[in-house]
């Protein structure tokens, strides 16, 4: 193990699955291993301030992104920091937390890559890119259920923060090592029940080296129907490696992927397959079921992966 934390990044909009990834990620690499710090508790202003300022969460101005860099600084060199917390159920402030970096820290929020020095705090990044139809789905569902918003409201919240998303959220995907983006197998597709049955793109930039998945390229050229594809492609002007997994690959398909990933970094072993670790790809419906995605455990894998070779462990 490093003599340091390994810090992970998860950007991405609001209700763009984040603490999702997240969960599922300290499950793989364990919960006592992991420090969890959302960025959204370096607002600056509470819910009632941000309504009388006319200013949303999404803007720069509206969060101490200088504490929050100074705070990442820290935590990556393993010093303990005292962080402020947001409450998203009351909109306001509470105590601050007396925060000790574990093995591994994961960052998740809305403007972790917004500065440089944010930037070089991070061993690996990964930026969250769902449609926006189906994000506005998710937020929807998310905010009516569990932060007591209507969805007229919502649905407003959103076209008032369009313009900051544009502005001061999506521009950080450039930044990124992994863009992820879970979508319906059909773009008119309707989100349902079963999240599971999702694809999910990853986009590999050559920023870290990535495992190596010649098995893949060649069961392509044999098989061109294959629900687990690597293609070569272009994300914002650069040439990148895509990974695609459709939500119907068959448990079979997962278990090959994830023997590949696991032949390289021995600590994954234990993580290699759902028999072995249940967590792997676990959501929660809309209704409150627990349901199993194959294409999000490998998602949650692949960036465990990353993490465990950034500490070296071999």
């Amino acid at each position: 193990m490093s003599n340091r934390p390994i810090v992970l990044g998860i950007v991405g909009d609001s209700a763009a699955g984040k603490t999702t990834l997240t969960k599922g990620i300290a499950q793989v690499l364990g919960e006592e291993n992991v420090t969890v710090i959302c960025t959204d508790d370096y607002h600056r202003y509470d819910r009632v301030q941000r309504k009388e300022l006319g200013i949303t969460a999404l803007h720069p101005d509206c969060n101490y992104l200088d504490i929050m860099q100074q705070h990442l600084s820290l935590l990556r060199t393993g010093q303990p920091i005292l962080k402020p917390v947001y409450s998203h159920n009351t909109g306001t402030f509470e105590p601050p937390q007396y925060i000790k970096p574990d093995k591994f820290v994961i960052v998740e929020g809305l403007l972790g890559y917004s500065t440089r020095g944010a930037r070089d705090s991070y061993d690996v990044k990964v930026y969250l890119a769902p449609p926006e139809s189906l994000r506005a789905t998710w937020k929807v569902k998310r905010d009516t259920m569990k932060r007591g918003y209507t969805p007229e409201q919502v649905m407003g919240e959103l076209q008032k923060r369009e313009p900051d998303s544009e502005a001061f959220i999506r521009p950080q995907r450039q930044w990124s090592d992994i863009v992820v983006s879970f979508y319906p197998p059909r773009e008119d597709a309707e989100e349902s029940n079963s999240q599971q049955n999702l694809n999910v793109r990853l986009v590999l930039r050559p920023t870290i080296p990535h495992p190596g998945f010649t098995e893949i390229i060649q069961s392509n050229r044999a098989n061109y129907t294959s629900p687990i594809r690597l293609e070569l492609d272009r994300d914002m002007g650069k040439p990148v490696d895509v990974l695609e997994i459709d939500g119907h690959a068959t448990k079979e398909d997962v278990i090959h992927l994830e023997r590949m990933l696991c032949s390289e970094i021995p600590s994954l072993i234990p993580f290699c397959s759902t028999d072995s670790n249940p967590d792997l790809g676990k959501l929660v419906g809309t209704t409150g079921e627990i349901l199993q995605s194959y294409p999000l455990a490998l998602t949650q894998l692949l960036i465990s992966y990353h993490m465990l070779k950034a500490a070296r462990i071999v």
